[in-house]
């Protein structure tokens, strides 16, 4: 098993940040830091009946154990440490989403074994068959929660798959929206679960049209793990995916920038030796003007010190294998964005 213990203070030499983006004024204004991450199946040791969670006990295929589960949750303890201690950031997360947490028990604690016992809890159980949802937290010292909805992607003739939640926040008296996705995986053949994805991106669309029609220079930020890449059809033709921030200006009410533009370095998830970057931040033209939550110098990071890599560097050090426990972090790596507030 690789090792874990490293010092803290070597973080900021070990993290890797991406190119810089759009900009910001900086004075009078504050910020908030947002992360997504595909935690790999976050599972607790208990059997529930009403999931499929039979291979994630200790008597499982998987042979999940509280021990396993304890190491887990240290690997989210020190990732979430290490950005505390980046000079670049200095804070945990205000508002955190992970992907894969099995109940809204094992996701507060393994939170509650951090530095970050501040955070609030805002959990929708899914009605995916594998019994994995979205966890979101939020520091109330930073941010009021002041809405949220769980919408159900209609997928027909086929397993439900996990909703998508939006977040009404607000940032003194500035509002804004988190929208969070967990798409339908490409299991067995990309082609032929692309409409299940399509489908899930319809919905998200939709709720982003609908918070355009209200205002719109909404400030919404879209986070998840999409399963397709920024160009693929459900992101660039159904979403409105863009890499051009002026094509996103002009065209407020279709268009979201993609905060992978302009990054030159591996992406989030790794298949077959080859970088993807599947999980993705995507943001409405009003993130992109002065007002309210807006993009300072450097917003965007895909987070990540060495040992949360495997030995070949090739993809992330990932909790199982091939089905075989390895002790990892995920086989995802996590997103950043660091945003500017307006202070009141």
């Amino acid at each position: 098993m690789k090792k874990t213990i490293f010092c803290i203070s070597l973080f900021s030499a070990l993290l890797t940040p991406c190119p810089e983006q759009a900009h910001a004024g900086a004075e009078n204004r504050g910020s908030l830091l947002l992360m997504w991450w595909n935690a790999e199946n976050l599972f607790d040791t208990r059997n529930d009946p009403s999931a499929g969670d039979d291979e994630f006990t200790p008597d499982g295929s998987k042979r999940w154990t509280q021990k396993k589960l304890e190491l887990k949750q240290l690997r989210i303890r020190l990732v979430l440490d290490a950005i505390h201690a980046s000079p670049d950031y200095r804070r945990y997360p205000d508002i955190l989403a992970f992907a894969e947490t099995e109940n809204r028990g094992v996701f507060a604690g393994s939170l509650g074994k951090t530095g970050t016992s501040a955070y609030k809890i805002l959990y929708y159980e899914s009605p995916d068959p594998r019994g994995i949802d979205i966890g979101l937290a939020y520091n109330p010292r930073s941010v009021r929660l002041t809405s949220s909805k769980a919408y159900r992607v209609p997928i027909e003739n086929d397993k439900p798959t996990r909703p998508v939640i939006v977040a009404g926040f607000s940032a003194g008296r500035h509002p804004f929206h988190v929208v969070l996705n967990h798409w339908p995986s490409r299991s067995f053949d990309r082609e032929w679960s692309e409409q299940k994805r399509m489908v899930a991106a319809r919905v998200t669309r939709h709720i982003a049209d609908s918070l355009r029609m209200a205002d719109t220079k909404a400030d919404i930020i879209i986070m998840g793990d999409f399963n397709d890449e920024p160009e693929n059809r459900s992101l660039r033709q159904v979403l409105g995916s863009s890499s051009d921030a002026a094509k996103v200006r002009s065209g407020c009410t279709t268009l979201l920038y993609n905060c992978w533009s302009g990054y030159d370095g591996i992406g989030s998830y790794s298949y077959r030796n080859r970088w993807e970057h599947i999980d993705q931040i995507l943001l409405s033209c009003g993130m992109l003007d002065r007002k309210g939550l807006s993009l300072p110098d450097r917003p965007f990071r895909c987070f990540y010190f060495p040992d949360m890599l495997d030995r070949t560097g090739k993809k992330p050090y990932s909790t199982f294998y091939k089905g075989k426990f390895k002790g990892g972090y995920s086989d995802h790596l996590p997103l950043l964005l660091k945003v500017a507030t307006e202070t009141d």
